[in-house]
């Protein structure tokens, strides 16, 4: 199967709608992932880069994210909190030959880690990216940051190694990147496993969470 650019439609689950990120997006964008918390693993260049004021938000995502790619802004569509543009992520670094993408450029509000919001935005970005025709889709983080590493070994990505000093950080030091990818025929069993991960949450709308407590890890039964 030949691969094409996925198309920018809106995806909608049963917690989170991804609409094609837009500069429109960028002050809600801001108000939800512009802390501390969320660059302290790397995001972005890592906390020395963080864009505290909105200028300088839109400074920075307009240089950042992959625009002539596809970008998401991710919604929570139900509950108390519908309407709420939570976070972000990418289909980018598209080489349609090779059949191959990266899903990056992902960050969440702290108030949404641990909820249904990442692995349902990984499910549809990944359907996305399969039912065009991909055949690879990397997805990547910082090796420092254990908590993004984790999420995406969660998820069902097999880990590929580490790239070395591969960029620097805000703060002038050299990243290292933590590699893992998904290939079309490992897809249905990380859709299946995305699904039963979601089962865990049930009806239940996203519930925001207090970003300074432990995290309850929910294993499905």
């Amino acid at each position: 199967m030949t691969a094409h650019r996925p198309d920018a439609t809106l995806l909608t689950g049963r917690f989170v709608c991804l609409e094609p990120l837009s500069r429109a997006h960028l002050p809600e964008l801001h108000r939800a992932i512009a802390h501390p918390a969320v660059f302290a693993g790397g995001y972005g260049g890592g906390p020395h880069s963080l864009p505290a004021a909105l200028e300088d938000f839109v400074a920075f995502a307009l240089q950042y994210y992959q625009w002539d790619a596809q970008p998401y802004a991710v919604r929570v569509v139900s509950g108390p909190h519908a309407g709420d543009l939570v976070g972000t992520s990418t289909l980018g670094d598209i080489d349609l030959p090779n059949e191959a993408l990266h899903l990056g450029w992902t960050a969440y509000a702290p108030q949404v880690w641990g909820t249904a919001v990442n692995p349902e935005t990984k499910l549809l970005m990944l359907g996305a990216a399969f039912d065009s025709g991909f055949g690879r889709v990397k997805i990547q983080a910082d090796v420092l940051n254990s908590r993004s590493r984790a999420a995406i070994l969660g998820i069902g990505a097999q880990f590929e190694g580490i790239n070395r000093r591969v960029q620097r950080r805000a703060d002038g030091s050299w990243r290292d990147t933590a590699v893992y990818s998904v290939l079309a025929d490992e897809w249905p069993v990380v859709q299946a496993g995305l699904h039963k991960r979601l089962d865990v949450f049930g009806g239940k709308a996203v519930e925001y969470r207090d970003p300074r407590a432990p995290r309850r890890r929910v294993t499905p039964s």
